[in-house]
């Protein structure tokens, strides 16, 4: 079965996702457990907890098919000691606020060298922030989202996500989330059958299925292989439906989050429902 929603907003308290969710027909979502702009918040009370747990089982939606999503500061390769660092406690504290809530996934992007370092170099210092965060941590799996390769982000290439992989010691906590724009403009052509068939094989076989753990369904403004992460709505953009029909018929997919981030949320709920009108029954 499929579990399609959104990235919603959690203004006001993290307790107000669920909701959200609902009143789209989602049947998954993502949110910020915290502002993701800031490297410090005030730590989730009691009161937000127990109101979160409570709406998301009012919701009908299982804490598996929450995909949180970390601040957009954090970068878990950084060349520089005071700057990783920073960016490790402040990954760890997003792991604890998971825990928190009692959600088992955390999507991150792994993290980029700045050309301040080699790229064999920053995958090794990536896993070895996910490798502390695990130890400080229990019953959350860190999920690496793969990237556009836009500037010096590292994870654009499937054998980025292979290489962390390997370095984590415990791999039952450690995942992958493929973004459809940005596997797209990394260079995975998706636009056909063919393609999604010959992407998703060699994601299989480099990474491995067993690994994934979610999906972000985006369409995308930017050109093939341009690395230029730009998201746009399913319908609209470079890339087409043929992957979203792919990815709604095959069993690769069932029982994960997969959360829209397209840029017109007032359309969220058309889109799910065009996702699920893609599904062959």
């Amino acid at each position: 079965m499929k579990y399609v929603g959104a990235h919603v907003s959690a203004s006001g308290g993290v307790e107000n996702s669920p909701p959200n969710a609902q009143a789209i027909g989602a049947r998954a979502f993502a949110l910020f457990t915290k502002n993701q702009r800031q490297w410090v918040a005030k730590p989730l009370t009691e009161a937000s907890i127990t109101a979160f747990k409570a709406n998301l089982q009012k919701a009908g939606i299982e804490p598996k098919h929450v995909l949180p999503h970390d601040s957009y500061l954090i970068n878990l390769g950084h060349p520089e000691k005071e700057n990783l660092e920073k960016s490790r406690d402040a990954f760890v504290d997003e792991m604890q606020r998971c825990e928190q809530l009692g959600l088992p996934l955390l999507n991150f992007h792994p993290g980029s060298h700045l050309k301040k370092c080699s790229e064999d170099d920053c995958l090794q210092t990536i896993a070895e922030s996910i490798n502390l965060a695990l130890q400080q941590t229990q019953g959350v799996t860190a999920v690496i989202e793969n990237t556009a390769g836009q500037g010096s982000n590292m994870g654009h290439r499937f054998e980025h996500l292979a290489r962390i992989i390997e370095q984590v010691d415990d791999k039952s906590r450690v995942g992958v989330c493929l973004d459809t724009c940005h596997t797209f403009v990394a260079g995975y052509d998706m636009r056909t059958a063919e393609g999604c068939e010959n992407t998703f094989a060699e994601f299989d076989s480099v990474v491995g299925f067993n690994y994934l753990r979610g999906m972000h369904l985006n369409g995308s403004k930017a050109e093939f292989a341009s690395r230029v992460d730009r998201h746009h709505s399913l319908e609209q953009g470079n890339l087409g439906l043929n992957v979203f029909r792919y990815i709604m018929n095959s069993d690769h997919f069932n029982d994960i989050p997969m959360v829209l981030e397209t840029i017109d949320e007032t359309i969220w709920d058309q889109e799910i429902s065009l996702l699920y009108s893609l599904e062959q029954r």
